[in-house]
Parts: C-alpha cells; structure tokens; sequence
C-alpha cells in the first residue's frame, strides 16, 4: 500500500506533493504546490485551523505542542468535493543545520487502513487460535507457518515442519494435495471444500517398554481431511504477486469410517433380506443354500464353499435353530 504523502513549511506553505496524494485527493503537484494552508480545497474552511494545528503541533509552534512523532486522523475533502477520512502520520522536517523546517503528512484511506488490519488480525487469529487446521505455504510449497491444531493433525512440531516439504511428512495422497496447492498458487483453487486422503510418515506414537505403541492419533496414520485452499496475496503490491496458500483442513477420519461402516451394514442387511425372499422361492434346500450365498456374499467375498455334513441316519439334521430345550429335571432329585 504505496502512502500519500505532502510536507508543508513552518507557514503551512505546501512544499512537496506526490503521486499517491494526487490520486487519492485529485490535486496535482502542480495546483497543490506553492499554496499555504489547506483550507478550501483539502479541508472544509471550518476544519482549517484545527488541521492545521495539529499538523504542525510536531514542530512545536503551536499551542497544542506534542511529540516529533504522531498519528492521527483527519477529515479531508477531495478535489470533487467528496469527503476522505485519512489517517495520517506526522513528523517534523529538518533543513541541512538540523533546525525544524516544516513537517510532513503521510496518509491512506483510513478504510483501507482498517481492512489492512482487519486482514492481519484475521492471520493472527486463525493461527493462533482456530479450532481448524491451518498451515501456509510459500511459492515452493514449502511450509511457513501453521497454528497448534495443524501440529495435532500432522503429529508434528512447528519447528519439524518450517521451511520443510509436505512430503516429508506425508505418504499417499501427496500428489493430490499438492496438485490442490499448485491450483491455488495459479489463482484457481477448488470452489469446494474437498475430501484428502492422505497417510502420515508418523502418527506421534511411542513404543513401551514391551515395545508396543503407546499414543498417536486415534485411528492410525491414514487420515481424512476436509480441505480448502485460499490463495494468499501481497495487500502493498500493486499488481498480483502470489505470496503462497493457506491450507485450512479439519481432521474427518472417525466420521468418514463411521459412515462408511454404516453404509456397509445397511447394504449387508439389504442383501440378506433379499437372500432371505430369494432362497424361499427355491424348491430345492441345496439350490436355496446357494442363491442365499449368492446373495448374502454379495460385496464381501468372490467365493464360497458349502461344506456338506455326512448324516448318521436318514433324516438326522446337523444342527437346529433355535436350540433344543434342555431336558426336563428327573422328579425327585435333590
């Protein structure tokens, strides 16, 4: 964000004027240079003597005094005669001898200002304490920063991670994390969050005395990750200049296995319940014990085996549902 920027003698005189206080206020050097006092054309006739003051109150002529360094607002009006609430910073201007020559305003658009913070507040915000996970990336994809959540996720340390590759941490599913970064860095990342897949090289866990794993993430070292990609950007630079990209991801893996284990379940009890209704409609028992395979194995193996039980005698089942009651107790006993 280039500042605008005048300077005016110890009379108010305008003695420099630049480009950006040009394009913000539409005054050129030409007509600003040379003027004394900014009254009538940079601020309202009624605002003049108090702008004035203050923007002189760091060479310490007037009353109002201060430090040699100060930054304050003031209410500007531009050529077209809108009105521009700039913050500025003031200092004063020395000559060759040291002595205090005038002083000098530096401003932007206040709102602009505003957003400018408002963006590194965010930044700061998301990595110091978001419940999501966020790690950034340079142009190299090469790590820069991430907040405390992204360690847990990555099973890592800040310090193992910095100015380090993704693939020194990450197995299958890097190709397609970093093509989602490279989409980013061109300025066409995913329109929606997206599903990642990936396995970590470690999962934070540590063998026992009995060398058994003890810790680590819950569920092992193949993760789910829902993800976004936010292409990040220089706010001072005046045309696009990719800075890197902020990954944002939450950690799914427990609720993705569990809905895929219920999507199973649903599906097998389907398949049973139309094996069911299939093997009745078979005349045969041995052509109703292989249609019911057929259907109940559907998904969940190629191949089955029917082991046939020899009987001992005609008509001698080999087992029965439900179970036979035990035999009554003997009358008398005990």
């Amino acid at each position: 964000m280039d500042a605008a920027l005048f300077a005016v003698d110890r009379d108010g005189r305008v003695t420099h004027w630049n480009q950006e206080a040009e394009r913000l206020l539409g005054w050129s050097a030409r007509e600003a240079l040379g003027r004394r006092g900014l009254g009538g054309w940079v601020v309202r006739e009624t605002d003049a003597a108090d702008v004035q003051d203050r923007l002189l109150a760091v060479t310490g002529d007037t009353p109002a005094g201060g430090s040699p360094r100060q930054v304050q607002e003031f209410p500007f009006v531009t050529k077209d005669g809108s009105r521009l609430l700039v913050r500025a910073q003031t200092a004063a201007v020395r000559d060759a001898a040291g002595r205090v020559a005038g002083a000098y305003c530096a401003f932007s658009d206040v709102h602009a200002q505003l957003d400018l913070e408002r963006r590194i507040a965010l930044s700061e915000a998301l990595l110091a304490g978001s419940a999501w996970s966020v790690l950034l990336v340079d142009a190299d994809l090469r790590t820069v920063a991430l907040n405390e959540a992204a360690t847990r996720a990555l099973a890592v340390s800040p310090v193992e991670m910095l100015g380090e590759p993704l693939a020194e941490f990450l197995g299958s599913g890097l190709p397609e994390l970093e093509g989602a970064l490279e989409h980013a860095l061109a300025g066409e990342p995913p329109a929606e969050p997206v599903e990642l897949w990936v396995t970590l090289h470690e999962d934070g866990s540590v063998e026992d005395a009995h060398g058994e794993s003890r810790g680590g993430l819950p569920g092992g070292r193949r993760r789910c990750w829902l993800s976004g990609f936010l292409p990040l950007g220089s706010p001072l630079a005046t045309e696009p200049s990719p800075l890197g990209v902020a990954w944002v991801f939450r950690d799914v893996t427990l609720e993705r296995r569990q809905s895929r284990e219920a999507t199973r379940r649903r599906f097998r009890d389907g398949q049973l319940n139309r094996a069911a209704r299939a093997a009745a409609d078979c005349a045969d028992p041995m052509d109703a014990a292989v249609v019911h395979l057929d259907f109940a194995l559907a998904g969940f193996a190629e191949h089955a085996l029917l082991d046939l039980v020899p009987s001992a005698r005609p008509g001698a089942r080999a087992a029965r549902t439900p179970a036979a009651p035990p035999p009554p107790a003997a009358p008398g006993a005990g």
